[in-house]
């Protein structure tokens, strides 16, 4: 059996950032990945994805944006090659392709088994990230008479797909730069679409989440909202990383031919039906957009909200009902979230909703941790720049642990 003070399972972002901060304050310390370096970044995403965050706010500790495009949105392949280069600078000590299979407490510590082999650790830290298991509310088994159904987590190019019209279901941040290649692919493309978050990628000549993180908003404690259930349900923003920082929403999507319909309610005899909900999901979000703009304007001393993007026009004929058999469409894609999974965690921190209990990233249990959750201490937990000072606390945190407890190794 191996030992390690700390055993980070995960090597994401959050991960890899408080492998950072534990060698910093002496840490002994081990990071197993069932993968390689940032696996979900590599093999869960499609090839043109490029991050929604701008270069400068996507900083890890001791790592700020040093290079020349401090406003451009990194691609897929360039922000796994930092992170990797990361890694080495740090020299985290990654253990790839070692699956944590179980984790129990055991004496004043705990005790993994993986598929490389049994870890002590007397410190355990989740760092296996938001996006975890894809989520299919609706799964379909993909036979002769029915489309082909994916995640978004398997989508990565329009060639990839069977021919064919596609209908994604789902308009969050992947749901809408899905269906904008595929569209622009020359694909007939049905946009299902449900509860989401519209804002501008440019507003006032500044990237949106300028006036959000210089506002404080991605700094936001649960404690200091109102309603915490509802903001932790709040969906991502529909934005994309382009070049051109253009905005792709439901009006882009409409002027290039996406068809709208609403959210997606059942699938019988091959038959896909649609509630006539469009309109009250535009117009909730079009509200949401009105107030977060004005508050931008009220903090930068605006009076007025002139410019801001145009209501989008409710088609008078939503689709209601898609037949497998006429309306040819080889596949579904299904942008629809994820949930978590610690079916490994023999450990009584699990809610009733199958989520990690923690407050702050501390569990109930002692020397059980998490991070890279999404709202874990604060809203941008789960980003890319939002996991360092968290990274930070936890490390500080598991430093005392240690201490306090006379478990750190001399």
């Amino acid at each position: 059996m191996e030992q390690a003070d700390v055993v980070i399972v995960g090597a994401g972002q959050a991960g890899i950032a408080l492998s950072h901060c534990l060698r910093k304050r002496g840490i002994s310390h081990v990071v197993l990945e069932r993968g390689r370096i940032g696996e979900r970044w590599r093999s869960s995403t499609w090839r043109s994805l490029r991050l929604l965050t701008p270069n400068w706010l996507n900083a890890l500790p001791g790592s700020p944006y040093c290079g020349s495009e401090p406003n451009g949105y990194m691609s897929r392949d360039a922000f796994v090659e930092t992170l990797v280069g990361y890694a080495h600078r740090s020299q985290a000590p990654v253990r790839s392709y070692v699956d944590v299979l179980s984790c129990e407490q055991d004496g004043q510590g705990f005790r993994l088994r993986t598929t490389a082999g049994d870890w002590s650790a007397k410190v355990v830290v989740v760092a296996t990230g938001h996006c975890d298991v894809p989520s299919m509310p609706f799964p379909l088994h993909t036979s002769a008479d029915q489309p082909v159904s994916i995640h978004a987590s398997q989508y990565r190019s329009p060639d990839q797909l069977a021919s064919g019209g596609v209908l994604v279901v789902g308009a969050s941040s992947s749901g809408v730069q899905i269906a904008d290649e595929l569209r622009r692919s020359g694909r007939r493309v049905i946009l299902s679409v449900g509860k989401h978050t519209r804002l501008p990628r440019i507003w006032r000549d500044k990237d949106i989440f300028w006036w959000l993180h210089h506002m404080g908003f991605m700094s936001q404690r649960l404690d200091d909202l109102t309603d915490p259930d509802s903001a932790r349900r709040q969906p991502s923003l529909q934005l994309a990383g382009r070049a051109d920082r253009s905005n792709v929403d439901l009006a882009t999507l409409q002027g290039i031919g996406v068809e709208l319909t609403g959210r997606l309610k059942g699938i019988s005899n091959g038959t896909i039906g649609f509630a006539d909900d469009l309109k009250d999901s535009i117009t909730a979000a079009d509200a949401k957009q009105d107030r977060l703009l004005r508050q931008v304007d009220q903090f930068a001393g605006h009076k007025s909200i002139a410019g801001a993007p145009a209501p989008i026009e409710v088609p008078t004929n939503c689709l209601k009902r898609l037949s497998f058999a006429n309306d040819d469409i080889g596949t579904i894609i299904w942008a629809t979230g994820y949930s978590r999974s610690f079916s490994w965690l023999k450990l009584p921190v699990i809610t009733a909703d199958g989520e990690l209990a923690h407050k702050g990233g501390i569990t109930t249990v002692a020397g059980l941790y998490a991070l890279g959750f999404r709202f874990l201490r604060k809203r941008d937990s789960n980003f890319i720049g939002g996991v360092g000072p968290d990274a930070q606390a936890i490390a500080d945190h598991v430093s005392h642990y240690l201490g306090q407890s006379g478990l750190k190794a001399a």
